[in-house]
């Protein structure tokens, strides 16, 4: 039980010290996932990580949290998940309403605004760097390499979750058509085996 409690302080811990530096929403906590609950403590392996962010994409929600909820529960259950929505969103609500706070002071400021141009092109280095990282995993053939070059001009005409879905739907009959071809050969192969032996 107590060891238990423990884990569940360690992933509160974790996604508690990666919330403050999530600039740019959730796809810039990519990295920091990977290096906390991956390298670190080895929880998950990078593929997890990459089956849940595609799943934390298709459903309603900021992404950061559904990202949290599922990895918590994935490292400890419901437990795991309210300890990992927690960590991720306590830091977020104390930042924001400070920030808020000290913004409406100073958004007049030249510096300020020098500074967020600033914030906004490294943010765009971290997502490009977490794309990286989860494409490696990601695209593992011609096939997917495919997909994924069709579905980014895609992204431009139709709303994202129906990019997902079209894109879990080709899976779906890449699947059952290399199926159906695997059976074919399997028997294909058991026929000339017979009529070998036959013979």
């Amino acid at each position: 039980m107590q060891s238990n409690w423990k884990q569940l302080y360690q992933i509160f811990w974790s996604f508690f010290k990666i919330a403050p530096l999530t600039f740019g929403g959730g796809y810039a906590m990519i990295p920091l996932i990977e290096k906390e609950v991956v390298n670190k403590n080895k929880w998950l392996v990078l593929e997890d990580v990459s089956d849940i962010f595609a799943l934390a994409q298709s459903v309603p929600g900021a992404i950061a949290i559904n990202s949290a909820a599922f990895i918590g529960h994935k490292i400890g259950g419901i437990r795991g998940a309210i300890a990992a929505v927690l960590g991720v969103s306590l830091p977020t609500f104390f930042i924001v309403l400070t920030l808020g706070y000290v913004y409406s002071l100073l958004k007049d400021q030249p510096e300020i605004n020098g500074a967020f141009l600033s914030i906004r092109a490294s943010i765009i280095a971290l997502i490009v760097y977490a794309a990286i990282k989860v494409g490696k995993t990601a695209i593992i053939d011609k096939f997917t390499f495919f997909l994924c070059i069709i579905s980014i001009p895609l992204l431009f005409f139709i709303h994202p979750l129906l990019a997902i879905l079209i894109g879990a739907l080709i899976g779906i009959v890449k699947f059952f058509i290399q199926l159906k071809s695997d059976k074919k050969g399997k028997f294909e192969r058991q026929k000339s085996n017979e009529s070998f032996d036959i013979n």
